[in-house]
């Protein structure tokens, strides 16, 4: 029986219906294994001259598909975590320097074996591997894209491409995103206002008008595409995000999504990022999605299948 770690934002808030962990969790306790989760600040590192620790306060828990009971927990309690077999690394972004650390904690105890705990996506690749950025390896299946500071270098990049978007380097759920179109008066004053709240440069895009048709999400095990779905901006909005109202939609992959999976597909299994989510907006990558992918259960409504055994099937194969 395998001992699982979760790794996640307060379990009690999720959309039963719609979250990926929950989805996955459910998965691990069909195949009888045994579930402890905890939030990311009660991660510690505790060392002295004799020996080192990593643990977390949490609790053990058993979850059911039941609205507004779908959790009980155990007592609380202390545990190291290389007495797991395998710790799903899945709390939300924004990616900062609190994500960072538990990455570099992780690590020092990411592997298959004694003392050691399979982390799932490998922390140092997620660490090196930040989402917008990751995607900017290859350029030729991306849009247009500058990533900068540099207000005149900004302004530059709207007289060449007209209508551009803006969004936070390491955002995440679609927050912060805005549609600049060439005559708009807004520029110097958006750029000013997120200047003065973060030291971070912004990502810049050139505007796609395929983002009305939907955004695709392509759900990758191993590099490999397992399927798709379709989200669509709400009327009124350019963002496709579940997060902030989009809607999934059944779509099928299309030979330019397999190209853009085949492309990327080996690089991800080789830097051990087993389950990734990428955003497709036409012909173009625009993100690689490796801290918490979503969109497993939308997937298995619309293709009946069992994404979340996928995964797990996958990290087993891992372990043996």
């Amino acid at each position: 029986m395998l001992k699982i770690a979760v790794q996640m934002d307060p379990l009690e808030t999720i959309n039963i219906n719609g979250d990926s962990t929950f989805a996955l969790m459910l998965e691990a306790q069909a195949r009888k294994y045994e579930l402890f989760v905890y939030s990311v600040d009660t991660l510690s590192l505790e060392s002295d001259s004799v020996s080192k620790k990593i643990t977390a306060r949490g609790r053990d828990v058993t979850v059911q598909r039941v609205q507004n009971n779908h959790v009980q927990y155990g007592e609380e309690k202390t545990v190291e975590l290389k007495y797991f077999d395998v710790l799903l690394m899945r709390q939300d972004p924004p990616f900062d320097m609190g994500y960072i650390t538990a990455t570099h904690l992780l690590e020092q105890i990411h592997g298959v074996g004694k003392d050691k705990v399979f982390v799932v996506n490998n922390p140092t690749s997620v660490r090196n591997a930040p989402e917008k950025i990751f995607a900017t390896l290859w350029p030729e299946i991306m849009p247009p894209t500058l990533i900068t500071r540099d207000v005149k270098a900004i302004r530059e990049f709207r007289a060449e491409y007209k209508d551009i978007i803006i969004k936070p380097l390491f955002g995440n759920g679609g927050i912060g995103v805005f549609r600049i179109r060439e005559d708009d008066e807004n520029l110097n004053s958006l750029l000013e206002m997120q200047f003065a709240a973060s030291r971070e440069p912004l990502m810049i895009q050139r505007y796609e008008p395929a983002v009305r048709l939907g955004d695709k999400r392509i759900i990758l095990v191993e590099g490999q595409p397992i399927g798709a779905i379709n989200r669509v901006p709400q009327k009124g909005d350019l963002r496709s995000n579940m997060h902030v109202g989009g809607i999934a939609e059944k779509i099928d992959l299309t030979p330019r999504d397999k190209e853009i999976c085949e492309l990327i597909g080996p690089a991800l299994k080789e830097q051990g990022l087993l389950f990734v989510g990428i955003d497709v907006l036409g012909d173009y990558l625009t993100e690689i999605n490796v801290t918490s992918p979503t969109g497993l259960q939308e997937l298995d409504r619309f293709n009946n299948i069992n994404s979340a055994g996928i995964v797990w099937d996958a990290i087993e194969t891992y372990l043996k």
